[in-house]
């Protein structure tokens, strides 16, 4: 642990001045300092009941707890359960998703760090979510005998690759001190294997993704549609404003005519500029098209403003809106967080970013599926490769190679209304097909309570 701190301290120190820019620049990093160098975390919990601590890295995450959070609540509510997140956007929608709750940072991997949080938390189990492994962490929470469970688990080829090189040190510094990996699919699995990981340690249970993305909560739409001026059912109208699919995925019809709205979800650069381009050429062609474009990361909010007005078109921004507006200008830019999956009910067709450039291995395609949004993606997929596999298989949705086949297939889906609706109703019907990870989750993590509860009573 000592080694590992003071490799801490010179990374840290080597990108201090890296670091401080960054700061200024865009105001991250000096939030809650002293819970994250220190772990001077503080919590709730006056009736002294056994801790469970959820962990999300940033906002995807978070998001997966909101579903499996509520579920292990209502079978354990015996339980306090504790949310940390590592960035300040997941922070705040973790506060945001569970008010309720003790929602704390994330400590560095410094000793003292996690064994001053894990001090103040006492947790009884800690659950990880996907890949978010740090040593210092896992050995403090090892010597405690506090067991940890790593859930909607994943392994993609470039970090199989490069644990590859490194496994002996990754099976004694992480895998041996982890309890249980819920992986999301087979191919997972066998990858961990490859590294040495027992059988006896992994579990598939599929992505919880899937479940989280088959609740529709209109509501939350007509609130987005009303203030971005864009024409949508009052609550109480049957469907969506677009061709799809109501919750229970059976056919809608045509409400009165509204824009066509193209979505960019999740995007990074260069993938906004390629996005504006082909948003120009194809509102040639379909001039009442609206484009909503959501970077991925808020830091770049900023920067994707300037491009968007440097494109000529007409424009809001959605943290500049105060009052509900007369007409959805031709591009709205989300930069607000929490609200992609409302902005998924009001779209038309949809692009996941991260996937042209070869870089990020993709965004999720799992929640504009669930909402019945034909989607298109590049061809760099590989962290939902399963999932874009299926959708395609299926005809729920595009793989496209690059900017120009982007744009022909987009205007394919905007000149067939049909062609979007059995889409849209094949990737939710996907979607329903794959539920039940939650469930297969908290099942193992039952057997873990289990298993601990009858070694402390031995």
């Amino acid at each position: 642990m000592l080694l590992l701190d003071l490799i801490y301290l010179l990374v840290l120190l080597s990108l201090s001045p890296w670091l401080a820019w960054r700061s200024v620049v865009t105001g991250r990093y000096r939030r809650e300092l002293a819970a994250k160098l220190l772990g001077r975390v503080s919590i709730r919990n006056p009736q002294r009941k056994p801790v469970a601590w959820f962990h999300a890295v940033s906002v995807g995450e978070v998001n997966l707890l909101g579903t499996l959070v509520p579920a292990f609540r209502k079978r354990h509510p015996g339980y306090l359960v504790v949310i940390s997140s590592t960035t300040d956007t997941g922070l705040a929608e973790a506060r945001r998703r569970f008010a309720d709750l003790s929602v704390i940072a994330f400590p560095f991997d410094f000793s003292w760090a996690v064994s001053g949080a894990l001090d103040v938390v006492k947790p009884s189990l800690v659950v990880l979510t996907e890949s978010e492994l740090w040593p210092n962490f896992l050995s403090a929470a090892k010597q405690r005998q506090v067991p940890v469970i790593v859930v909607n688990a994943r392994m993609s080829p470039r970090s199989f690759a490069r644990l590859q090189r490194f496994a002996g040190f990754a099976r004694r510094m992480l895998f041996a001190k982890i309890t249980r990996f819920a992986v999301q699919e087979q191919e997972y699995a066998e990858r961990f294997q490859h590294l040495g990981l027992p059988q006896a340690k992994l579990i598939v249970t599929g992505s919880i993704k899937y479940d989280g993305a088959s609740s529709w909560t209109p509501d939350r739409s007509w609130g987005l549609a009303n203030s971005l001026g864009l024409s949508f059912p009052r609550q109480g109208d049957k469907g969506t404003r677009r061709q799809g699919t109501k919750p229970d995925a059976s056919p809608l019809v045509s409400l009165s005519p509204c824009p066509l709205v193209f979505l960019a979800g999740s995007t990074h650069a260069p993938e906004e500029s390629i996005v504006l381009a082909v948003f120009a050429r194809l509102r040639e062609r379909f001039p009442s098209l609206r484009l909503i474009l959501v970077p991925r990361h808020p830091d770049r909010f900023e920067e994707v403003a300037g491009l968007v007005r440097a494109s000529g078109f007409p424009f809001m921004r959605r943290s500049a809106i105060r009052e509900p507006l007369a007409e959805m200008p031709a591009i709205v830019l989300l930069d607000t967080v929490g609200e992609l999956g409302a902005a998924w009910g009001l779209a038309d067709v949809g692009f996941t970013g991260g996937s042209l450039d070869g870089i990020r291995g993709g965004q999720s395609m799992i929640e504009p599926a669930g909402y019945g949004v034909p989607c298109v993606f590049g061809p760099h997929v590989w962290n939902f490769r399963d999932a874009a596999k299926r959708l395609v298989e299926i005809g729920g949705a595009i793989m496209v190679k690059d900017a120009a086949s982007l744009e022909t297939e987009l205007a394919r889906l905007l000149a067939d209304a049909e062609l979007r609706e059995r889409m849209g109703l094949a990737a939710r019907e996907l979607v329903q097909r794959q539920q039940g990870a939650t469930g297969r989750t908290l099942d193992a993590i039952d057997t873990i309570l289990t298993a601990t509860a009858l070694t402390h009573a031995a």
